[in-house]
């Protein structure tokens, strides 16, 4: 996945706590083999209301979503990141991240902006008076901006997400870090262990 240093763009605000993951993408989005296409399902059930921010102008455009405190709880379900990322988002700020959505987000590359509670209050209020006002999340600096209305604050990541979000490392990537010495690993496991298959052709 592509790594991310700054996202600057325009936002969508839901001020609505405690956003869980089956409104971010209902379960009947679950029986999808794909990884891809999840964006229709994106707060389905809202999405009916005409008033609801993703239907208003504009939001089609948005690269970064602000969001009340706990976002992500509920159910353990990536789709609710991939959802976000398909729609077009590549940070959400919010007060707080349910653990196991913060860590799939970190998996995904979606930024989790973890800002005090304050700060996403003034976001909220920035962005009633300015839909249109450029948000800036700096994962490098850890900051979170709307400069036109003088707004520049700290948000929370750990060292080892951040590295993760700016080196874009995956899972699987990470492990391949680690290629040389789990081939050199293998070779000197005795012949009697089970071993990895050689690299071939695959099998029909």
């Amino acid at each position: 996945m592509p790594g991310v240093q700054r996202i600057g763009g325009r936002a969508v605000a839901v001020d609505r706590a405690n956003i869980d993951t089956d409104q971010i993408i209902p379960a009947a989005w679950l029986k999808r083999v794909e990884r891809s296409g999840f964006e229709a399902g994106l707060f389905g059930a809202w999405r009916d209301d005409p008033a609801f921010p993703l239907n208003r102008p504009g939001a089609a455009e948005a690269k970064i979503l602000v969001a009340g405190d706990n976002f992500g709880c509920g159910s353990s379900r990536e789709h609710a990141v991939w959802a976000l990322q398909d729609f077009g988002f590549a940070a959400v700020v919010s007060p707080g991240f349910a653990d196991i959505f913060h860590g799939n987000a970190i998996s995904s590359g979606l930024v989790p902006a973890q800002a005090e509670a304050a700060t996403v209050a003034r976001m909220f209020a920035a962005l009633a008076a300015d839909p249109d006002a450029e948000v800036v999340v700096d994962v490098a600096a850890r900051t979170v901006a709307i400069p036109s209305a003088g707004l520049e604050e700290p948000f929370a990541l750990p060292d080892f997400a951040r590295w993760r979000l700016l080196e874009g490392l995956d899972d699987v990537a990470l492990t391949l870090r680690h290629a040389a010495a789990i081939d050199a690993f293998e070779a000197a496991r005795p012949s009697w262990l089970p071993a990895q298959a050689p690299a071939g052709p695959a099998h029909r």
